[in-house]
């Protein structure tokens, strides 16, 4: 019988449609007690002044536990789950599971995030301009899209569809991005990662993709993180 995790002061600084969904889903899926204060975002989409009272950079996710504060995705992901998590969480070190948890967990933020942004950025960029320009930066960003961004995004969704390809000709219990029955660390970074990528560029992604947000959107866990976080502008239909 496992034993019961240490007790935890965790306060997350949740701010609406942003990674900080995916921390609250971790702590789901770890049970682990804690405290939400939310914040809304301006009429431009933009973090509040307030968050730059707990972390210098104002930005979402950061998590207190304790005397500790805690920013960066990629950081709390590793840091609960180092100090708060279970077997079933993580993967033997050296493994080619272990290989792929570990790719998945950075590649993230490191690779697919940035070029989501990107297209955002140049798709909310015309739309911020005195109207006169409007027509025609709507054009130039869009061609800029068109030819930079889409054909990039297009090889992370192919690289991605077929990892999750491997993974389902495994076994059909092995639903999870280092081919275990459980999350871990990769998919609680891909999990906001590939809702953007559904959500913003659904032209480029596979089925696997989708059935991939979907699965993980109807478990409890993530259920009851949205239930306590708020509605998500990411929520597939029917999840």
């Amino acid at each position: 019988m496992s034993s019961p995790p240490p007790e935890s002061q965790i306060v997350v600084h949740h701010l609406a449609d942003s990674r900080s969904q995916r921390i609250l889903w971790l702590l789901e899926e770890l049970e682990l007690s804690y405290e939400i204060k939310k914040y809304e975002r301006t009429q431009q989409r933009r973090a509040p002044n307030e968050l730059y009272d707990i972390h210098p950079l104002g930005k979402s996710p950061v998590i207190t536990d304790g005397d500790l504060t805690i920013a960066e995705s990629g950081a709390i992901v590793e840091y609960l789950l180092e100090k708060y998590g279970t077997e079933k969480n993580k993967v033997k070190v050296g493994t080619p599971e272990w290989q792929d948890n570990l790719y998945f967990t950075h590649y993230a933020e490191g690779s697919v995030q940035p070029l989501l942004v990107r297209k955002l950025m140049f798709t909310m960029i015309p739309e911020n301009a005195p109207v006169l320009m409007q027509p025609v930066l709507h054009a130039v960003f869009h061609k800029l899209n068109s030819k930079l961004t889409d054909p990039e995004l297009q090889l992370h969704a192919t690289l991605i569809e077929k990892h999750l390809q491997k993974i389902k000709d495994t076994a059909d219990t092995k639903d999870w991005f280092a081919g275990g029955e459980h999350p871990t660390s990769a998919d609680f970074m891909m999990s906001f990662t590939l809702e953007v990528f559904v959500r913003r560029s659904p032209e480029h992604v596979g089925p696997l993709i989708k059935a991939y947000v979907k699965r993980l959107q109807s478990r409890p866990a993530y259920k009851r993180a949205v239930e306590k976080g708020g509605q998500s502008l990411y929520l597939l239909e029917d999840s």
